[in-house]
């Protein structure tokens, strides 16, 4: 058993509620996971279980990732990731899960990593408003403002909102309602958006 799931977005559509309405839900591809490695105190120093999914080319994986998959009788995995155990549960290597420990009705969070937007000014990272345009503003309307004193701190303080990298990092949506679950496409859908672009990776937590 899982807490924790690995997916891929496959895209938006919608679907009719009960009432008739229309309801817009993100499509997930949720597994098959399959367990590689079983970390343990003993040997690791700390306890996790570590879960594949998706299926990598054996050209484009290296030597030693293939004899880590071939160790646990699994084909080689695109994602690796490491989750909690659920405790009182026994893991064995090559156990796979599937999207059927998920039911509909339940509430999950999905994260994933954000579209990047490359640089961008602080109107489109932070909100900012414009300056005016007119009476002597010059060139500065999209121009931050003041971002601290001259002489006294004379520096700016940690955290002051400016331009830059904008997106390419991680987000997590909380409280998604599962719409339906296909079990032999190992789809769900969940209510409302989630991060990222189409085919991005995402981690489904209960």
């Amino acid at each position: 058993m899982l807490k924790e799931f690995v997916g891929k977005k496959i895209g938006m559509t919608q679907v009719f509620n009960e009432s008739g309405g229309l309801e817009p839900v993100t499509i997930i591809e949720a597994g098959p996971c399959s367990v590689v490695q079983i970390k343990t105190d003993e040997k690791d120093g700390y306890e996790a279980v570590q879960v594949g999914y998706g299926e990598r080319k054996t050209k484009h994986t290296t030597k030693p990732l293939l004899g880590h998959f071939d160790s646990a009788g699994v084909s080689a995995q695109k994602v690796l990731v490491e989750f909690d155990k659920v405790p009182g549960f026994e893991y064995k290597t090559g156990q796979a899960f599937h999207v059927g420990l998920f039911q509909e009705g339940d509430y999950v969070s999905v994260s994933g990593t954000s579209k990047g937007k490359g640089f961008t000014g602080v109107i489109k990272r932070h909100n900012f408003s414009r300056q005016k345009k007119t009476h002597g503003t010059g060139h500065t309307e999209r121009a931050p403002g003041s971002i601290g004193q001259a002489s006294d701190p004379s520096r700016v303080f940690p955290g002051m909102k400016m331009a830059g990298h904008h997106g390419n990092s991680k987000v997590t949506v909380e409280n998604l309602e599962i719409m339906k679950i296909d079990q032999v496409n190992n789809q769900m859908l969940v209510k409302g958006a989630v991060p990222g672009a189409m085919n991005g990776t995402v981690i489904i937590s209960k």
